[in-house]
């Protein structure tokens, strides 16, 4: 299995980069990475061309991988297949650097309903308030080439992740009360008031 720290949205209602602003003295792509560190899992970090220099100072270049010109494609989606593309025999936990308060032991729990070899699910999510979290999940080889195969037929009707897991037999995993906040995503200046202090 490989992580997939995805860095590489437009970050257009922050006015700047989510990945490197900065919380608990790191940025919130160092904070993602050292998630996927503590797992013991290697990963890489799905950027856009636009990001690239912006990320090399923080990561070794083998580690990051810019989104492929060829798929016709906006938004997370394009990550996670440029993903595959680069890596189509490896099993993906993607996780998005915009969820600053995600903790590891739900990725534990995650891993832990995974199934390897196992072709009756496709993905592994979480579910919030009957809601899936298509960032914070595990997507299988098998499926994603399906989900390719779509794309390239143009039968991927919409790009959307949530649209995504519609598409595949998946293994859902309701979340507690308390474990809510962990999913968050902070998508304004607003909300980052809404942050514990560092």
């Amino acid at each position: 299995m490989l992580g997939v720290l995805l860095c590489g949205g437009g970050s257009s209602r922050m006015e700047s980069d989510k990945g490197l602003l900065h919380f608990k003295q790191n940025t919130w792509a160092e904070n993602t990475a050292n998630l996927f560190k503590q797992l013991d899992l290697p990963f890489i970090v799905s950027v856009n061309s636009k990001q690239l220099n912006n990320y090399t100072p923080i990561f070794s270049a083998d580690k990051l991988l810019m989104d492929d010109p060829i798929l016709q494609i906006n938004g997370p989606l394009l990550g996670v297949l440029t993903a595959y593309l680069h890596n189509p025999d490896e099993d993906l936990l993607v996780l998005a650097c915009d969820m600053p308060l995600m903790q590891i032991d739900l990725l534990q729990l995650l891993l832990s309903k995974y199934q390897p070899n196992n072709d009756a699910f496709g993905a592994y999510y979480f579910l919030n308030n009957g809601q899936p979290e298509p960032l914070c999940a595990i997507y299988t080889a098998s499926a994603l080439s399906t989900m390719y195969q779509l794309f390239l037929n143009k039968n991927l009707h919409k790009h959307s992740m949530k649209f995504i897991l519609e598409q595949i037999p998946s293994a859902a995993i309701a979340i507690n009360e308390d474990q809510i906040d962990c999913f968050k995503n902070f998508n304004t200046r607003k909300d980052l008031n809404e942050l514990p202090p560092n």
